[in-house]
């Protein structure tokens, strides 16, 4: 029976995530979800959109309780984690945390809930991700649209962020709005928390404390997500070799690492793109 279970496995993530061979995807965590609502301790408000009926590709938007239609906010562009196959931008993890954030720092949030793999490979999460970023912009000039933006968004001060795979995320964001261009909006600052980057050579602790193991299994679970990546210096994977970088616009960099996280030499790697101009 083991033997017959472990031959209907295609993929094994644990704790995270199983996929059978005939397609079923089992996800361990990062299930949850939490209502928009009217925060009862912070008056801080949220709901959701959809961006694109055709794909689903939605967000969850926030506004802090107090609002001036003539003092226009920050806006705050955010890529939830979970390796690109867990978590939402409706679970209680990313709702609590942004909620409370807003109401700290008195900004607009929008939370993008992209598409994920497995069932929607890279660079899927990515292509919503770039509609969702066109769509913020897009209220800067267009009539209509999502009132919270119109109304209570400065555009000049937009900044993006994410943590683990919404890292990634916005990082390659940045870089694509510096490449492609975005009309109406300038990007004043980006902050990656703990975010998911690789790359073929060692770096840091994986050198010097054989920290093979973790890199192992970043690798092979960026190839889960990304089969037809052309592997671990991938520039969407490894920012270090991606000869794109000199075209990000954004000015400020915050890179935030976890002690104990396996990818933190690869937050602190980051560092090296300041040579890159």
């Amino acid at each position: 029976m083991a033997s017959s279970t472990a031959e209907e496995i295609a993929h094994d993530f644990p704790p995270f995530i199983r996929v059978h061979r005939d397609g079923r995807v089992e996800r361990f965590m990062g299930n949850d979800v939490v209502p928009p609502s009217i925060n009862p301790d912070t008056g801080v408000q949220s709901k959701d959109v959809v961006i694109d009926p055709e794909t689903g590709l939605s967000a969850r938007l926030y506004i802090p309780k107090t609002l001036n239609p003539h003092h226009k906010l920050p806006l705050l562009v955010y890529f939830h984690g979970g390796g690109f196959c867990l978590e939402t931008a409706f679970s209680p993890t990313y709702h609590n945390y942004l909620n409370s954030l807003v109401a700290e720092v008195n900004i607009v949030v929008v939370s993008v809930d992209y598409r994920r793999a497995p069932e929607h490979l890279l660079p899927i999460p990515y292509e919503d991700s770039w509609a969702a970023v066109k769509w913020v912009a897009s209220h800067s000039t267009a009539n209509g649209g999502e009132v919270w933006l119109k109304e209570y968004v400065d555009f000049d001060r937009v900044f993006f962020a994410g943590d683990s795979a919404g890292g990634n995320i916005a990082h390659n964001m940045a870089i694509r709005v510096g490449s492609d261009g975005l009309d109406g909006v300038k990007l004043v600052g980006m902050v990656l928390i703990h975010p998911y980057f690789g790359g073929k050579d060692l770096v840091g602790s994986e050198v010097a404390d054989g920290n093979i193991n973790g890199k192992a299994v970043a690798d092979k679970f960026w190839l889960f997500v990304y089969p037809s990546s052309s592997g671990s210096d991938d520039p969407l994977f490894n920012p270090v070799v991606d000869p794109k970088f000199s075209s990000m616009v954004c000015d400020k960099v915050l890179v935030c690492v976890a002690e104990k996280d396996f990818l933190k030499d690869r937050g602190w790697y980051y560092k090296e793109l300041e040579k890159s101009g």
